[in-house]
């Protein structure tokens, strides 16, 4: 091969790499742009929940709004207490006030006249044999007591076919010498309807206890001993008002 021929052959060679090397640039130039675009992209998408991040927290710590403290307060109403003084009162049934008459003085008078005393109640019928055991009871129970000022016995006779007259020649009889009364019929009723029908029933035995601030006390049916009586009796005497 000649000198000339090989000078020509190499210039066509170097024409033909410095294209091909040029191609190549600019496929590498075309092939590198998507991947910045891409990194962009992706830059702003993760950029996004960062501002969310910090938006939320702060949501979060605001003040609340005047309903939701209305809400609250609402809330802390309901949940809150009935004072103690208002669940523990009394209520005084009606019969209190009602008038009764002794048998034996002809004196009138209520239960409600006795508040602050601690007041043993038999209801009765001079018929019932155990209501004459009962109060036979009754007799050992005040022996054991002493007299005292603050405690007092009344029998209720409930039959509304028996009289005053006979009523008091039935504890002279007997030597029950505390108060007894013929209950008027609104006042039967009422105790039946408070306490039970079986306060009606005079075989049964039925008592209750007042105590100082006249909540009434049903005891057991049947006959009590004064053993019993003065043991069920002794913290109502020993409370204070």
């Amino acid at each position: 091969m000649s000198i000339r021929r090989f000078s020509i052959v190499l210039i066509i060679g170097t024409i033909f790499l410095s294209a091909c090397a040029s191609v190549t640039a600019a496929t590498d130039s075309a092939l590198d742009k998507p991947a910045e675009t891409s990194m962009e992209s992706n830059s702003d998408d993760m950029q996004e929940p960062v501002e969310d991040a910090v938006v939320e927290p702060t949501k979060v710590m605001e003040d609340p709004t005047a309903e939701e403290m209305m809400g609250e307060e609402e809330v802390e109403e309901k949940d809150t207490p009935e004072p103690m003084e208002e669940a523990a009162e009394v209520m005084v049934p009606d019969w209190f006030s009602a008038t009764l008459v002794n048998v034996n003085t002809q004196e009138r008078f209520k239960i409600e006249d006795y508040k602050g005393k601690v007041i043993l109640v038999e209801t009765l019928a001079m018929w019932c044999s155990t209501c004459r055991m009962q109060q036979k009871q009754v007799v050992l129970l005040h022996e054991l007591l002493s007299e005292r000022d603050d405690f007092i016995s009344i029998g209720l006779d409930i039959d509304p076919n028996e009289l005053a007259e006979d009523l008091s020649t039935y504890t002279q009889n007997n030597g029950f010498d505390w108060i007894y009364a013929v209950s008027p019929p609104k006042v039967s009723n009422e105790i039946a309807e408070l306490y039970g029908n079986q306060f009606l029933n005079p075989p049964s035995a039925p008592m209750f206890i007042i105590d100082r601030e006249g909540k009434v006390h049903p005891l057991r049916f049947g006959v009590k001993n004064a053993e019993e009586l003065a043991d069920t009796l002794q913290p109502f005497l020993d409370a204070g008002m």
